[in-house]
């Protein structure tokens, strides 16, 4: 990654907390100044391509949430790789980032395709270790027999009438406060210019026909219920030669019955008898990754917490590992027999002081095992 050193904010040169508008805002001044069909400077291109990755990063809601919280690492680990850029003037940048021509001029209807969204879902066991699934969308492609002109082959396009081949149309009103110019889209041609005079006979003269295909998803280590995963060009296609979309994946982690999430950490709860709890036992306790053998002292407390370092979640931010904490339940019999209460008034008459001294008090050892 290019700026993998260079904190994006500081790229753009605002404040952690800008608004999607200041982001906007300095990243078009930006753009105009280091844009190599402006600058001479011999590292304007480098510099260009470092501001606009940083413009790609903070103007989404998705990474630039992944970016505040993991840093460059998460944006790595969450499927997110900068984009390829190569446009020829500055008119092509701001078609592409925003949507709108810098200087108002006609662009032969050329468009970048729509995104697309698509949810996965996946096992909390599956978040755990990483894993490849395929989801399939709908999606408008090139049409194949015009090749995205719209006009059935060996036929020509024709000027548009409606705006004479400018693409745009312009309304003049005048006021007190002077002449104010209102530009649009030409609604015939769809800001073309041209238009086919025999429509291709599969598209219908749009250029693209609607198709389904199968999108592999790389899914990390670690991922987050609700996250994104942006597929570069996989969305729709653009119109007559514009870039397409993207695709954002979006995650979703089934909850495990046996286990809570709390960030990378792994919370869960064992259940010992009295007796075993009084006696101390080896219970099997289930982890993500598998059984593990858990030793506990005679005299163990409800609400005592086991901590297994290093045995939750893997970090996006990091190569590191959450923890998983174990919860100890003591269950408490709720019917006995009368051989059963016998016994327990043995051994509450035999019972002393010192049966239940205590050793450590309860939040004493609970901060202790948070530590």
């Amino acid at each position: 990654m290019a700026t993998a050193e260079r904190d994006y904010y500081e790229l753009l040169g605002v404040e952690r907390t800008a608004t999607e508008a200041e982001i906007k805002k300095a990243f078009r001044k930006l753009a105009r100044e280091l844009h190599p069909d402006v600058s001479q400077e011999p590292d304007a291109q480098a510099r260009f391509r470092a501001v606009a990755e940083a413009y790609e990063v903070l103007s989404k809601a998705e990474t630039r949430q992944l970016y505040d919280r993991y840093g460059h690492a998460g944006l790595k680990r969450g499927g997110y790789s900068p984009s390829d850029f190569d446009f020829s003037n500055l008119t092509d940048i701001f078609s592409a980032f925003f949507g709108d021509d810098l200087f108002a001029r006609n662009r032969g209807g050329r468009a970048r395709g729509g995104d697309v969204g698509v949810p996965i879902g996946i096992e909390l066991a599956d978040a755990f270790t990483g894993v490849t699934r395929t989801a399939e969308v709908e999606v408008a492609a090139t049409c194949e027999r015009c090749d995205g002109e719209g006009a059935e082959p060996g036929t020509e396009k024709v000027i548009c009438a409606t705006c004479n081949g400018h693409g745009q149309l312009q309304q003049v009103s005048r006021s007190v406060f002077g002449e104010f110019v209102r530009t649009q889209t030409c609604p015939t041609c769809g800001g073309a210019g041209r238009m086919a005079e025999s429509p291709c006979t599969i598209c219908g003269g749009a250029g693209r026909t609607l198709e389904s295909k199968e999108l592999e998803v790389e899914i990390p280590a670690g991922i987050h219920d609700g996250q994104r995963i942006r597929l570069r060009g996989a969305g729709h296609a653009g119109s007559n030669g514009g870039l397409p979309g993207d695709a954002y994946v979006e995650v979703r982690v089934a909850r495990d019955a046996r286990f809570e999430r709390d960030g990378d950490d792994i919370l869960s709860q064992i259940d010992l008898t009295i007796v075993q709890a009084a006696r101390g036992a080896t219970l099997s306790v289930p982890t993500l990754e598998g059984e593990l053998q858990l030793d506990f002292e005679p005299g163990t407390q409800p609400g005592e917490v086991r901590v297994l370092r290093g045995k939750g979640m893997p970090s996006l931010e990091r190569a590191r590992r959450g923890d998983h904490r174990v919860l100890v339940n003591v269950a408490v019999p709720r019917h006995l027999t009368d051989e059963q209460r016998e016994l327990l008034d043995r051994f509450e008459s035999l019972s002393d002081e010192d049966t239940y001294r205590r050793d450590e008090g309860f939040f004493e050892k609970l901060r202790n095992a948070i530590r």
